[in-house]
């Protein structure tokens, strides 16, 4: 029998390598994705040896046009279905929003909501007809505050991928497709390295972060328990729960303070 297969974009490193090995783990043959081919092919080699599942490789950049359809394209090629679709291929972009370009931020949107909603919707309609399915949509807890100053983007496509993961879980209700919002806090990851916040981010207490490894499984746990949304770790869930009762002049004023420990303005 032909195991189940999970797509997971942003695979090369940290929360998606970690959901990678995950649904290996539950007995998925995984489709990995990223631009990195090195990094990609090691994983896969990982995968093959410790999970005894297969690991198929495609380098996408998911934020060229027509990167979404090529990335289907090849795994239709290989005579597959996508029972799972992680997507949690992402980045920030640091500074503020007039020093930066407007390409860049086109860019940074096309990754960042245009590719997840398009594969969630193209992958959706089979899901539905073979009455299983899981999206997990990797947000933030930053979708769950107030804006802060910088990285002036990233807080409102999380916030968008968590409303679009809610509005999909009532959709396919009864269907046995499973739609999840994950919504990490600090993540040990290369995250901060590439967005040039690393030292900032040093500074921050050990009680703040989890392991990509323990997230991935909260987000795996999460989609199994068809739950829309789930905040990784006790003091991500608290802030989440600090953030919808305080007045919003007040979140958004210890947002403007601690914005500027952590943030690149």
């Amino acid at each position: 029998m032909t195991r189940r297969l999970c797509l997971v974009t942003g695979a090369s490193a940290g929360i998606g390598k970690a959901f990678a090995h995950v649904y290996a783990s539950h007995g998925y043959d995984v489709f990995l994705t990223a631009r990195r081919a090195d990094r990609l092919e090691l994983l896969a080699s990982e995968i093959r040896l410790r999970h005894g599942v297969e690991a198929f490789v495609a380098t996408a950049d998911l934020a060229e046009a027509g990167a979404v359809d090529k990335l289907l394209a090849t795994v239709a090629a290989e005579g597959r279905d996508i029972d799972a679709l992680v997507n949690n291929a992402g980045y920030g972009l640091a500074g503020a929003y007039a020093q930066t370009s407007w390409s860049d931020q086109q860019a940074f949107l096309q990754v960042m909501t245009v590719a997840p909603a398009e594969l969630a919707h193209k992958v959706l309609p089979g899901m539905l007809e073979r009455r299983f399915g899981r999206i997990v949509n990797v947000a933030s807890l930053a979708g769950l505050v107030p804006g802060s100053a910088g990285h002036t983007l990233y807080g409102a496509v999380k916030a968008l991928l968590v409303r679009f993961s809610q509005s999909l879980h009532l959709e396919t209700q009864g269907t046995g497709v499973h739609v999840t919002a994950l919504c990490p806090g600090f993540t040990y990851s290369e995250f901060h390295d590439v967005n040039g916040t690393r030292d900032a981010m040093n500074g921050l207490p050990a009680w703040l972060w989890l392991g990509a490894d323990e997230v991935a499984a909260i987000g795996y746990e999460a989609a199994e328990a068809n739950r829309a949304v789930s905040v990784s770790g006790s003091p991500n869930k608290a802030i989440a729960a600090l953030a919808k009762i305080l007045p919003d002049d007040w979140a958004l004023a210890v947002m403007a303070r601690q914005s500027r420990r952590f943030r690149r303005t």
